[in-house]
């Protein structure tokens, strides 16, 4: 479970930003507003289920989704996928800043593993890993406060007794991957356990690999018929989905999605199925949606984490707003997954389907860096209307844009043009 995550100096994050899901305590009867949304952990925390952000084209919202990608790939993958003295090519801080040119980029994550409340982070440049930790509490003891499990500055490691496994592991970990990455391949149990904490981490932001991914979820019988299911009811027209294996080599082969839809004859009845290739006959909407189904069930049943970036493209609205309700519905979701949606669709933009702690907006300042912050954070009614009052700017997190009558212009005209700034 996720409870808050922090980035800095990272493509458009300057400064450090905190995405958090615990639940705010603004006073008010906050607790009481959409209590469905939130759920209460073992450690007596109050999380949100699901979160949407909302932002400007080119706002940053993206960028959120690839750090906490980049972040999951570096702690998964950073022991064996960087060479000696290799490079961190994917790795790129916020350039138009003179005073981040030399810093390296920021990255913490506070999650909850069985009982214990995780704070992992590190600072890493393109050359090698400049700083880690890891600390924990448990709400269950009397020992109140964060208790260190390690430091790292460099190539020094501290590492403290209640983490023994680590303890022989730091000659072995080189300056461009992390200790606890390092440490999990060792069989360390606390490293292993937070290593698989990031694996289960599911941020999409293309559906290539995903659809893949729903494939091999329907070859499972456990996961079939929910996919079909889920694809069937959400009104697509879709009979039946099956998958057809074409022979590449005598060692390859491929598999494709099928859909099946019933073919009527002339009295409207019924006749025999008719298959159609997803990838070659059906909407960009459906192909997203099948690309969905097996991680939205994978995601409810198995209590993961879930990020879509641009979760509104090609889906109605109402099938959006359906996919939230899934995580919010104690019924579909009682391991309590939670999920984070990066949209510009302010229909889902209601107080009648989030708390104002579940919204988030993302702006630039004059330096081009993005600032995060939540709707809780804006003094509002209770009843005020979300969509509205952010479509006229009130929240900030709009695109501004100029006066577009120049277009019109011929060339070599002599017209004055006032470029009057308007919100939309």
């Amino acid at each position: 479970m996720l409870i808050q995550f922090s980035v800095g100096n990272y493509r458009s994050f300057k400064d450090i930003a905190t995405f958090s899901l615990l639940a705010a305590n603004t006073g008010l009867e906050e607790s009481d507003i959409h209590p469905e949304n939130i759920f209460i952990t073992r450690n007596n925390l109050k999380l949100l289920k699901s979160a949407a952000i909302y932002g400007a084209n080119a706002s940053g919202k993206s960028n959120l989704a690839s750090a906490i990608q980049f972040m999951r790939w570096f702690v998964v993958e950073s022991f064996k996928e960087i060479q000696i003295n290799g490079r961190i090519e994917d790795l790129e801080g916020f350039r138009l800043s003179t005073e981040t040119e030399e810093k390296p980029s920021y990255f913490e994550s506070e999650f909850i593993i069985e009982d214990k409340i995780y704070t992992y982070g590190f600072e890493v440049n393109r050359k090698q890993v400049i700083s880690e930790w890891l600390f924990y509490q448990e709400t269950n003891s009397e020992n109140i406060g964060e208790i260190k499990l390690f430091e790292r500055d460099l190539q020094e490691f501290h590492i403290e007794q209640q983490f023994l496994e680590g303890k022989g592991i730091q000659e072995k970990t080189r300056n461009n991957a992390l200790f606890i990455s390092v440490v999990a391949q060792f069989n360390g149990k606390i490293s292993k356990e937070i290593l698989a904490w990031f694996q289960n981490l599911y941020v999409i932001s293309g559906l290539n690999k995903e659809n893949s991914n729903t494939i091999k979820l329907l070859e499972k019988d456990k996961y079939k018929d929910k996919i079909i299911e889920l694809v069937k009811r959400l009104d697509l027209g879709i009979h039946d989905i099956k998958l057809s294996s074409h022979v590449i080599s005598k060692t390859n082969k491929k598999k494709s999605v099928l859909t099946d839809y019933w073919k009527y004859d002339s009295h409207g009845k019924k006749h025999e199925i008719e298959s159609f290739s997803i990838d070659k006959n059906e909407s960009e909407g459906t192909r997203k949606l099948f690309a969905l189904a097996g991680i939205l069930i994978d995601t409810l049943e198995k209590g993961k984490f879930l990020l879509i970036d641009e979760f509104d493209s090609s889906l109605h609205t109402l099938i959006t707003c359906a996919i939230i309700n899934l995580f919010h519905s104690q019924e579909t979701n009682p391991n309590n997954a939670q999920s984070v949606f990066i949209t510009h669709d302010t229909n889902l933009l209601s107080n009648k389907i989030f708390r104002r702690d579940q919204i988030w907006f993302t702006e630039k300042d004059m330096q081009e860096a993005t600032h995060l912050y939540s709707l809780v954070e804006i003094k509002i009614r209770d009843d005020a209307p979300f969509d509205r009052d952010y479509i006229k700017g009130k929240y900030g997190g709009i695109p501004f844009v100029g006066d577009l009558r120049f277009l019109m212009v011929s060339e070599g005209e002599e017209t004055e043009l006032n470029y009057r700034v308007s919100k939309l």
